[in-house]
């Protein structure tokens, strides 16, 4: 046990309960404590401090005193022993809907807009900068495959990286992995959905089975998980082929991290905002077809503003934080960074689903028109 404030607090908070806090005895058992260095009070710390308190305290109550104080020291000790992952919810739900509110609980048809007779072009890049409509029918039609997407997306992460410092991992071994196996679907008729062979980028606060998940600090730079967060699994199910962690201000913070600061593609003497820094400078780049930011106070409006993205900030309960670094639990968010509102709306529809580990995640339909003025 330490001695700092936290823990004098909760020591005084006992003499609280039991009548005593207004009197001298608490801070001069505290003071005894300190003077000898010991996690323990003893029967004659009481007495010599009731004596010096003006307290006339019998046998019976001063030894009742020890037993006391030594539970409630005892029983925050281990408390503070006690390992709480960050990812731990608290027991009670905030909740956005409030009684009497009306929820539009109607599935209408998903209309998105569609492109007839894409070719490929004789320069795959020229490709890297189309919306996910676009992509997704390339994909669909087999002009492209998953897999030459998959590498010319890595290969301008890597080219531009030096420039716009905007990838913390390069994922090509599991990236490739999933792109073949999409092609493969594909071959055999099984089409997920326009997300189905698109690479993407997570920021680095999500995190993926083996792989590390920094938070953006050098503190948790090695730091992996056995797990992986419900956006991950949702967008794999989608078919969605993960390339890069990329980069977040540390502990989601701003659009500074241990490797430096992550540029604007547009001025790369100036910073891509945070702390969804990575997605959005990776997105305008050109580097993936989406990624997925985060929001606690502005990390995906932010970045998108700056580099010129559209980013989406999902109401509250929308969509599963389970698996990304808390920062407020009434407040954060996550949400795509893509190069168009519609590319939102996609990426938006894959996210946007119960999994039973964030409470807070609401079954609701989530209804798109692109003729809806």
């Amino acid at each position: 046990m330490d001695f700092g404030a936290s823990s004098r607090r909760k020591f005084l908070g006992y003499f609280s309960g039991v009548g005593l806090s207004s009197t001298l005895l608490p801070g001069l058992i505290w003071s005894k404590m300190l003077d000898s260095q010991t996690h323990e009070v003893t029967l004659a710390m009481i007495r010599d401090a009731s004596a010096l308190s003006g307290l006339d305290l019998t046998d019976d109550q001063a030894e009742a005193l020890v037993e006391g104080v030594n539970r409630n020291l005892q029983g925050y000790t281990e408390l503070r022993e006690y390992k709480l992952e960050n990812g731990v919810a608290p027991p009670i739900h905030f909740s956005t809907i409030v009684p009497g509110m009306q929820i539009d609980m109607v599935e209408r048809p998903f209309r998105v807009s569609s492109f007839s007779d894409l070719k490929r072009p004789e320069n795959l890049e020229d490709v890297a900068f189309w919306p996910v409509a676009k992509l997704a029918q390339l994909v669909k039609s087999k002009e492209v495959s998953s897999v030459e997407l998959t590498e010319m997306y890595l290969d301008r992460l890597k080219r531009y990286n030096p420039k716009f410092n905007n990838t913390v991992t390069f994922l090509d071994d599991l990236a490739l992995s999933e792109a073949q196996k999409a092609d493969e679907e594909i071959r055999r008729g099984f089409y997920r959905g326009p997300l189905h062979g698109l690479p993407w980028g997570a920021k680095d606060i999500l995190a993926v089975r083996d792989y590390p998940t920094t938070w953006g600090s050098n503190a948790f730079k090695d730091q992996r998980f056995d797990y992986e967060a419900t956006v991950v699994t949702l967008l794999r199910e989608a078919g969605a082929v993960l390339i890069a962690k990329l980069t977040t201000g540390e502990l989601a913070s701003g659009d500074r991290w241990f490797g430096g600061r992550t540029r604007n593609p547009w001025n790369s003497n100036s910073g891509s905002s945070g702390s969804s820094a990575g997605p959005a400078s990776a997105t305008v780049a050109g580097c993936v077809a989406f990624a997925i930011g985060t929001e606690t106070s502005g990390s995906i409006l932010s970045p998108s503003v700056a580099c010129g993205a559209s980013g989406l900030r999902p109401t509250y309960g929308r969509v599963s934080r389970f698996g990304a670094m808390t920062l407020r639990w009434t407040g954060d968010r996550l949400g795509p960074i893509c190069r168009t509102v519609e590319d939102c709306a996609l990426v938006f529809k894959a996210i946007a689903k119960p999994d039973e580990k964030d409470q807070s995640v609401l079954d609701i339909p989530f209804n798109w028109d692109k003729d809806l003025d």
